[in-house]
């Protein structure tokens, strides 16, 4: 290539540019435009300094922003013109090491449908090769462990590279060109199957075969897959079902499952266009789909559930494995309940004693536990349940340029369904999944986490947030670091989070989020927060709430009508604690008794009430949902966090009344949301034997009108609604619609989830406010 004469340019870009295949792509462009430089990765980005003609600089800056590869973003562009060197050719340099940590990592990504391809063709070398991968595809998050992503900053930085692997790598035209993880069965890792000892019964093929040769008699096998593992077991069979229940003590819960193809999925449930790809995404989700009548898995896979959690093969040992079982596999997390997933062969091996009968392993170390992410579709978009592989750690909002200069902080979540946030500069990553901080383990993972995750950005907090809440451990955490700590409250770091998630924004949305500065004579915003339970500012338990917002202010300005819950946090396990409670504050005393309910258990409760013991005031709207449950016969116990209100949703579902519950509204500030004359209703209901489903949809409906009337009472603008009771699809896509219908533009989380999974970012934000407020 010859010198050029004409101008030179620096860029310094940042995005989702390393592990993408950024470099190739760059380097691809200049060559064809017969431009001279170099690219390189660096911790913050990708640098590229190119050279040559003016008109050739132009078209490849068009080219370089608008052909970008599979997965890649450019969040920002920086061009600067230098002098001229005189280059002779372009090329790839080494990665420049200096510098502060700001690229973004990337999440693990499916396996593409090139390497797919190459899995399951004869004649190619990487034929039936559980670890193929490309520059498109693979492991990312779960292997790096540094800055830049560079092999040897990976896992895989102990497995040199072949003479053919090494070709692919040198090779600008091949896609496996600077692919970090590339692998091949000469150089690459492998697999094996162990017993219950650690003892090896096969190799390479064979253990793939003698796998499915288990898995097809019944057995569970615990698999080795991008961020831990599995345990698997013939979805088909209920006997295998049911002994992976009893020995993981979830005797009701949910089990996710994942199909071969999509064809396959389609005979279970019913799967829409925007499913479909939700499901073939490179992020690959567990998708929430509605079940179809009699499928090809056991009942007791997803008992009472019209909804199943499935997905496809994201790892080319997976799809080994699915395509040889001509048939559905369970697919759940590879822990004890409570627990994070087992990363390590050694450590499943202890862990997972007594529920795997084998161990499919592979040698390929995983850096950290990622789990599986959960979506469902939410009145026409994309809900994130639990967001882990193939969402984290990117980015998932962006602090307000008024905020741009807070310092590095460190926000601890909650004390379920846990991640952690860090800010670097103005954006906000937050962790995968940690899930609740019961256990010594999970607050060993939690804590490994923020070690981990600050690390690799070299991110040295100089404040942290945490939840008001004195007894949640995450917070507990928070107050021995020595550092200055911010409390925020539960429900307020629930909507902050809501509002400032990054997402790609229409011209209409970006005017709605306008609303926010302090200045604006439009109407405020409305946040309507719902959930199991979040500790007050005084102190009681809220989860009922509606909030104004404008600006850095934040009001509450409604709430449901509080009622006392006997026994506090054990009425979350028990629904029948709830039920008395909304019998106790309607009814007052003398409230009637609990059908097929221990009478002497009854009476002790009675007496808590009377003398006000162990019974915390609460307004929470899930409490709530689980004691009209128990009142109507849907269950006095919950196996697993909101089971009978999940089972009030779906027998709402079964019918199509817009019948209502009565209502009413308490004009006092705040105001109240007063659901005592639904109780009333819906008593009476059940003593003349209304069906469930009638009730079950009429106290839907009365939620539904109460956040109507009560937004037009209030008046406002936009309205935001978030927290764990949106979830419900009922619930959520009636008061869309009802919003909608009444004039109000509403928005729902969307790039994180509504539940406490999202806590952290509100609280990083509610503490940047409250730093910037400071004189």
């Amino acid at each position: 290539m010859l010198a050029s004469t004409g101008q030179r340019l620096r860029l310094e870009i940042t995005g989702i540019v390393q592990g993408v295949g950024f470099r190739p792509f760059v380097y691809q462009l200049a060559q064809g435009l017969n431009l001279t430089g170099w690219v390189s990765n660096s911790p913050q980005g990708v640098q590229v300094e190119i050279e040559g003609d003016r008109p050739a600089l132009a078209q490849f800056q068009t080219l370089l922003q608008g052909e970008l590869p599979p997965n890649a973003a450019i969040a920002t562009l920086k061009i600067i013109p230098i002098p001229t060197q005189g280059d002779q050719e372009f090329v790839i340099r080494k990665s420049d090491r200096t510098g502060p940590k700001t690229t973004l990592v990337l999440p693990d990504l499916a396996t593409c449908s090139a390497c797919l391809g190459e899995l399951f063709d004869p004649e190619n070398r990487r034929y039936r090769y559980p670890f193929t991968n490309c520059t498109h595809c693979g492991p990312r998050y779960t292997i790096i462990t540094a800055l830049p992503y560079d092999r040897p900053h990976t896992t895989m930085a102990g497995f040199p590279l072949c003479s053919d692997c090494q070709r692919e790598y040198g090779d600008p035209g091949d896609r496996r060109f600077h692919a970090q993880p590339n692998a091949c069965p000469i150089c690459g890792p492998q697999v094996a199957l162990w017993n219950g000892q650690g003892e090896v019964l096969a190799t390479g093929e064979a253990a793939l075969g003698a796998t499915v040769a288990q898995l097809q008699k019944g057995d569970i096998v615990a698999v080795k897959g991008l961020g831990g593992f599995h345990l698997m077991a013939d979805a088909r069979n209920p006997e295998a079902v049911g002994k992976l229940r009893q020995r993981k003590h979830r005797p009701t819960k949910p089990l996710a499952v994942m199909y071969a193809d999509l064809a396959q999925l389609e005979r279970d449930c019913q799967v829409s266009p925007q499913e479909a790809t939700l499901l073939q995404s490179p992020q690959g989700p567990i998708v929430l789909l509605r079940c179809l009548a009699n499928p090809t898995i056991a009942a007791n896979v997803a008992p009472g559930n019209p909804y199943l959690g499935a997905m496809l093969p994201t790892t080319p040992l997976h799809h080994l494995l699915l395509r040889s079982m001509n048939g559905p596999l369970i697919a759940t997390s590879g822990n004890q309940a409570n627990e994070p997933i087992c990363i390590d062969q050694q450590e499943a091996l202890q862990r997972l004693e007594g529920i795997a009968d084998a161990f499919l392993i592979h040698n390929r170390p995983i850096v950290r536990p990622v789990d599986d992410s959960i979506v469902r579709l939410m009145a026409g978009e994309v809900m994130i349940l639990r967001r882990a592989r193939g969402y984290a750690p990117l980015p998932v909002a962006k602090l307000p340029a008024t905020l741009s200069e807070c310092p590095a902080t460190l926000a601890v979540g909650a004390q379920l369904k846990n991640a952690i946030a860090l800010n670097l500069g103005d954006q906000i990553i937050l962790s995968q999944h940690i899930g609740d901080l019961g256990t010594p383990q999970a607050l060993d993972h939690f804590e490994e986490t923020i070690t981990s995750l600050a690390s690799l950005y070299q991110i040295k907090p100089q404040q942290v947030c945490c939840d008001a809440h004195p007894d949640y451990i995450a917070s507990q955490y928070a107050q021995t670091l020595g550092l200055p700590c911010q409390q925020v409250q539960h429900h307020q770091a629930h909507l902050w989070a809501a509002i400032f998630e990054e997402r790609e924004k229409s011209s209409e949305e970006r005017e709605k989020f306008s609303l926010l500065t302090p200045h604006s004579s439009l109407p405020p915003l409305l946040g309507i927060v719902w959930d199991g339970t979040g500790y007050g500012e005084g102190g009681e338990i809220w989860g009922g709430e509606f909030f104004q917002v404008m600006g850095s202010k934040m009001e509450r300005v409604a709430h449901s009508l509080a009622f006392p819950l006997p026994g506090g946090d054990r009425a979350a396990r028990e629904p029948w604690r709830s039920a008395m409670g909304l019998l106790w504050a309607t009814f007052g005393p003398d409230f009637p008794p609990l059908e097929n309910r221990d009478r002497q258990q009854q009476a002790l409760i009675r007496t808590m009430l009377t003398q006000g013991v162990n019974c915390p005031q609460t307004t929470s709207i899930g409490r709530l949902f689980d004691g009209v449950a128990a009142l109507i016969g849907l269950g006095d116990r919950n196996s697993f966090e909101g089971e009978t209100a999940m089972a009030l949703e779906f027998a709402a579902e079964q019918t199509e009344t817009t019948a209502a519950y009565p209502y009413g509204i308490i004009p006092s500030s705040p105001m109240v949301f007063d659901w005592r004359p639904m109780i009333i209703a819906l008593c009476q209901d059940h003593q003349t034997g209304i069906p469930i489903p009638q009730m079950a949809a009429k106290f839907h409906n009365c939620l539904i009108d109460g956040i109507t009337q009560i937004a037009q009472t209030i008046g406002c603008g936009h309205i935001v609604l978030t927290g764990g009771c949106f979830q419900n699809r009922y619930l959520t896509e009636g008061a869309i619609a009802h919003l909608t219908a009444a004039g109000f533009p509403v928005h729902l989380p969307q790039n994180i989830p509504p539940n406490d999974g999202s806590i952290a970012v509100g609280q990083l934000i509610a503490a940047a406010f409250a730093r910037a407020s400071k004189p």
